[in-house]
């Protein structure tokens, strides 16, 4: 695979893995889902270990992925319509660091395509949505998007799971700011409480940030989190820091940083989240995990579940399993 340019190898590697599910060698090769189930935001996940947005950004693969023994996938980013995202190459390996840049930019097919994926998905597990803005709308608009997205995925989906934190989409992070992010959120969850009447349903809304910021733009985000009536935080999406991949030929290339350079600092962010919002506010950890030690590590820091991305791409779906069996099931939280 490594011999593929990374977007080619990601195509062919999805395509197998829908391949493998039909013949039942994905189940042969991955075993039966690994179990411990974990109860959060009002849903049963099989087991702690989900798939990270981004692997299956039009959710064509729910069930592939599903096979190999994930206890959740989320899947997108998905746009109100289909946007084909930044010019290539906008993927890079970084083998030595175990790591990878991507600038991919909200490639997607569109919102209307994601529901009729979800629809049709058969995986028994939890799926989550996540949703984000358009590239060309403006950020003082960006509600807008992101409300159509709600609306849309709101029946077809286990939570829903907002980025206002890809490095990707120009001015996108200025939605972290504690002014426009109070707006969006206080918009997402009016609108959420009518669907909930309109559905007679409640879907989970969670909300995905960054690694890059100083402590005090973090704390005082968080604190508007928290008091906004959200049922989780993803912590945390790619970074734009490259002072651990400093030397290597890609360290320059635009995008967002993600494997095992992420780890420290998505860690720091879970800890101050968890220190910030408490000790029963959901946490999802994301960035890094690259092996059963870092699971762990991500549970002791106050997450309540973990997310594999990159970790799963260079380690294969053994790593699953492996996270699995190092979750404690006592809730351990040592946050700063």
């Amino acid at each position: 695979m490594f011999l593929l340019s990374p977007e080619t190898a990601h195509e062919v590697a999805v395509h197998a893995m829908a391949a493998g599910r039909l013949t039942g060698m994905s189940r042969l090769m991955a075993g039966p889902r690994p179990k411990h189930p974990v109860e959060l935001m009002g849903l049963l996940f099989p087991n702690p270990v989900g798939l990270a947005a981004g692997f299956d950004k039009n959710g064509d693969y729910i069930d592939a992925l599903g096979a190999l023994g994930f206890g959740h996938i989320e899947v997108g980013t998905v746009t109100p319509k289909p946007q084909p995202g930044n010019p290539k190459p906008r993927l890079f390996r970084l083998p030595e660091h175990q790591a990878i840049i991507n600038r991919m930019g909200f490639n997607n097919q569109g919102v209307d395509h994601l529901v009729g994926r979800l629809k049709a998905a058969r995986y028994d597990g939890i799926v989550g949505a996540n949703i984000g803005r358009q590239k060309d709308t403006p950020t003082d608009q960006a509600a807008g998007d992101y409300r159509t997205c709600l609306e849309k995925v709101y029946p077809w989906c286990d939570y829903v799971a907002v980025n206002i934190s890809s490095p990707n989409t120009p001015n996108l992070r200025e939605l972290q700011d504690t002014g426009p992010l109070k707006e969006l959120l206080d918009e997402l969850v009016a609108v959420r409480a009518r669907l909930e009447t309109e559905h007679e349903t409640y879907r989970p809304i969670v909300l995905k940030i960054a690694p890059d910021w100083d402590e005090a733009a973090l704390t005082a985000s968080l604190e508007v989190i928290g008091a906004a009536g959200l049922d989780g935080l993803i912590a945390t999406n790619t970074t734009l820091e490259r002072s651990a991949v400093a030397e290597h030929a890609h360290a320059g290339e635009a995008g967002g940083l993600s494997g095992r350079p992420l780890m420290t600092r998505s860690t720091e962010v879970l800890q101050r989240a968890r220190a910030v919002l408490g000790d029963d506010f959901p946490i999802i950890a994301s960035g890094g995990v690259h092996s059963a030690a870092d699971a762990a590590a991500k549970q002791g820091a106050g997450a309540d579940l973990v997310q594999l991305y990159t970790g799963f791409i260079y380690e294969g779906p053994g790593l699953i399993r492996a996270c699995t069996r190092a979750w404690s099931t006592t809730r351990r939280h040592a946050a700063a």
